[in-house]
């Protein structure tokens, strides 16, 4: 097999068009780019029978984390469920089926399994790790990389994403040397390698080298935007260091352009969005009318508690609007979510709720209710996901509300554990 780091020797059900396929695909997914659903229904068509075929349809539909897509991602799991498996394959479809019900950890312990007994199943790491990302396992978001490179050498196809990937684990664990030296390594492997790109973004905004980021991001933006779906949050990076340089009209710029120009309705592009309106209100930079569409777009999304870390970006935009019927609504979607099954019941419980009613209390000028709600989130803000760029709001927020509720030490306090974070 000339791509063999997916699938078993003998794939279940494929025809040698749609493994070709399948493997085309795949290499392309590595590094976010081309047009994945649509070719791998092509091959699912040409071999209905194909296990794994259905089984990546059913990922990429359930990793947005958007409850629009879902549907299609159980449909996916139980067209997969019911065909013939190997055990590699039946790893993936165990896994696939826990994903789509909200179990993201059982998701990820399932592929853990698979990458422990194949370690070059490169898209068994790339799932793998987005779950651990999902739930904040910061260490394992590091050390089910590490456990596989061993198993990995620079001349086999793929290498470059494995390597990519443990340079993000790298990054989340503080690790921010070995990270940008592994990260730029990918990227110079393979240009086009978006999610390497992103790790090393990351590393230049935890070290606050705010210039070093927008010559990376702009030495070459046709190598990580062409063609490219995850393009939109990295430009929201780009985005980020010019607002660490006080140059919020840049900021605002790639917001009306790249990031939200064409107001997409998918949650991650919708959570950027959200990201950086936010850093921008807790600054009194005047936005205009920019949040309104995405708080009619964020009240047809949220009208059910999938994923606390979508809710506190829908919230932003509630309290910054004064939409206290949709906060309302939200909350007592998230009231059903704790109630319910999948660990986004926890999620809810420990992080997404407190945020929630943190940033409601700041959008009606209440600081020290906003301080109190957000505080009890601040040793378990991880467990709702996310990276740390992103939690990163959530210090900001307290920062900004002790300031306004004059408590200049409190601010102060705030600023010191943010800097110690970083």
């Amino acid at each position: 097999m000339a791509f063999d780091i997916a699938l078993p020797t003998r794939p279940t059900g494929a025809s040698q068009a749609a493994l070709d396929l399948y493997e085309a695909v795949l290499a392309d997914h590595l590094r976010y780019i081309g047009d994945p659903v649509r070719r791998l229904r092509k091959a699912v068509e040409d071999s209905p029978g194909f296990t794994m075929g259905h089984v990546f349809l059913g990922y990429l539909h359930a990793a947005g984390t958007d409850a629009a897509t879902i549907p299609a991602a159980r449909a996916y799991h139980a067209a997969a469920a019911a065909l013939p498996a190997n055990d590699r394959e039946a790893g993936h479809v165990a896994a696939l089926g826990a994903m789509v019900t909200g179990r993201y950890r059982e998701a990820a312990a399932a592929l853990a399994k698979v990458s422990a007994a194949y370690p070059r199943d490169v898209l068994a790491l790339q799932i793998g790790q987005l779950l651990d990302f999902l739930t904040g396992d910061r260490i394992t978001l590091r050390d089910r990389i590490a456990r596989a490179r061993p198993h990995w050498a620079a001349d086999m196809p793929g290498y470059h994403a494995v390597l990519g990937l443990y340079a993000f684990g790298l990054e989340e664990t503080g690790d921010y040397a070995a990270a940008e030296a592994a990260g730029r390594e990918a990227v110079a492997m393979e240009p086009s390698n978006s999610w390497a790109q992103h790790a090393v973004a990351h590393v230049l905004e935890m070290q606050d080298r705010r210039e070093d980021g927008v010559a990376w991001m702009r030495e070459d933006v046709d190598r990580w935007t062409a063609d490219s779906y995850f393009a939109i949050h990295n430009w929201w990076h780009l985005a980020l260091f010019h607002l660490g340089l006080d140059d919020t009209v840049g900021a605002l710029e790639l917001l009306d352009g790249p990031i939200w120009g064409d107001r997409s309705d998918l949650a991650y592009d919708m959570v950027d969005a959200s990201a950086l309106l936010w850093r921008l209100h807790l600054r009194d930079v005047p936005v205009g009318d920019r949040w309104a569409p995405l708080a009619e777009q964020w009240a047809a999304a949220v009208s059910e508690s999938t994923y606390a870390f979508n809710d506190a970006h829908a919230a932003m935009a509630f309290a910054a609007t004064g939409r206290r019927d949709d906060l309302a609504a939200l909350i007592e979607a998230q009231d059903r979510a704790i109630a319910g099954p999948g660990d986004n019941a926890e999620m809810v419980r420990l992080v997404g709720r407190p945020l929630v009613e943190g940033l409601a209390a700041y959008g009606e000028g209440n600081w020290r209710g906003a301080i109190a709600a957000l505080g009890r989130t601040k040793d378990v803000d991880h467990r709702f996901g996310g990276s740390h760029a992103q939690r990163d709001v959530i210090d900001l927020t307290l920062i900004a509300a002790a300031e306004r509720a004059g408590d200049r030490g409190l601010a102060e306090r705030f600023r010191a554990e943010r800097a110690a974070k970083r």
